[in-house]
């Protein structure tokens, strides 16, 4: 590189550097404003996601940018990017109550991962909280006194045993549960207690910075009118609320969790047991594989004792497993017998049962392949 073309090339980089200062101005400015957003809200009670407002004013960004040759699809990375940060720091700022009447949240596991984030958001609420630990049971009586809710967020397995000792609770509280299987936590809960039960599954981790855009699974229990307040509340934090069937609810789980979990670990057990090198692995790998890795190492990551619980919770996780496993041994055939075109058929033959969702898959998942490409730091 010659003398001239790197004073050239220092000239530009100063003049990208000074409109991304500008740009850091910018966006410091619409964080302040969203700030006030969340404050309105705040005191309206309106729900922290919009869907349609954020539907709007992305098509209108879109249309706006490709009026300047402008990508729209890099215009609408960056604000969901922006957004994404928006709905933090509008958490920040509180959430208007919608039961100030409401008598004590006790939290049993509240000093749990998912315990003190439902902690928290009741907290930003302006509820009463008590984080309830094993501790706690010597003076339960007392502390279950003034409960106007007890929600139960305790591993799978322990579930049934808290639950069983919670039956002279008053009879106005709630009683609810945050399991990620539902039909027998509610059906104990139905039995020890007489009054308001409802089951609950976030369809996340603890890790969320917000409950925008987050899904929560209702399956309802009884006296559904004395929770309302509690539904409504936690659509104001952002989050979807999809009402289902206990058991159709842990029927779609074994494939959603269980049978998805337990292949994770297959496909990380047998990478240790060829021990892969990850390394490698990763610098030969296309963004969607990268992805893929990424996917497993989060599984290991994570608390080995949650996912033994999701995968042994229900004894028909063993049948979608082996069902899994079976269908595995038949495409494995195919490979043993040569049969490519048994393989071409039957890909086409699971192609039109995917149908659209196919092609939509394909779409949502392009921003996430090239968000892990940019992620790359090799």
């Amino acid at each position: 590189m010659n003398e001239q073309t790197t004073q050239e090339l220092e000239v530009l980089r100063d003049q990208i550097d000074a409109v991304d200062k500008k740009l850091l101005t910018l966006i410091r400015q619409r964080l302040d404003l969203v700030a006030k957003v969340g404050g309105v809200k705040h005191k309206a009670g309106v729900p922290i996601y919009a869907p349609k407002r954020e539907a709007a004013m992305l098509a209108k960004r879109r249309s706006e940018a490709e009026g300047l040759d402008i990508s729209p699809q890099l215009i609408e990375d960056i604000l969901r990017r922006l957004m994404r940060e928006s709905y933090l720091n509008e958490k920040d700022v509180g959430f208007k109550q919608i039961n100030p009447a409401m008598k004590d949240i006790i939290i049993i596991g509240g000093h749990g991962q998912l315990g003190s984030l439902f902690a928290q958001m009741f907290s930003l609420s302006g509820y009463n909280v008590v984080k309830f630990g094993k501790q706690d049971w010597a003076s339960a009586e007392q502390h279950f006194a003034n409960a106007g809710m007890v929600l139960v967020t305790v591993p799978i397995n322990a579930t049934h045993d808290i639950i069983s000792k919670l039956g002279n609770l008053p009879q106005d509280c709630i009683l609810a549960d945050l399991t990620s299987i539902k039909a027998a936590p509610l059906q104990t809960m139905l039995e020890v207690h007489k009054g308001p039960v409802v089951g609950l599954h976030p369809m996340f981790g603890p890790d969320v910075g917000s409950l925008a855009k987050q899904l929560v699974v209702v399956c309802h229990g009884r006296h559904s009118e004395a929770y309302q307040w509690l539904l409504d509340q936690i659509g104001i934090w952002g989050a979807k609320l999809i009402e289902a069937d206990a058991h159709k609810h842990d029927d779609a789980m074994q494939l959603v969790q269980a049978m998805r979990h337990f292949s994770t670990f297959v496909y990380g057990y047998n990478l240790y047991k060829e021990n892969a090198d990850i390394e490698t692995l990763l610098q030969f790998s296309s963004p969607i594989y990268r992805l893929e890795l990424a996917m497993v190492g989060r599984l290991f990551a994570q608390d080995p004792e949650l996912y033994a619980d999701i995968i042994f919770a229900q004894p028909h996780n063993h049948d979608a497993i082996s069902d899994y496993l079976g269908r595995y041994q038949q495409a494995l055939e195919l490979l043993n017998n040569g049969d490519r075109q048994g393989f071409v058929d039957t890909f086409k033959e699971v192609a039109d049962w995917f149908g659209d969702f196919a092609k939509q898959f394909q779409k949502e998942s392009r921003s996430m392949l090239m968000s892990a490409n940019d992620s790359r730091v090799d």
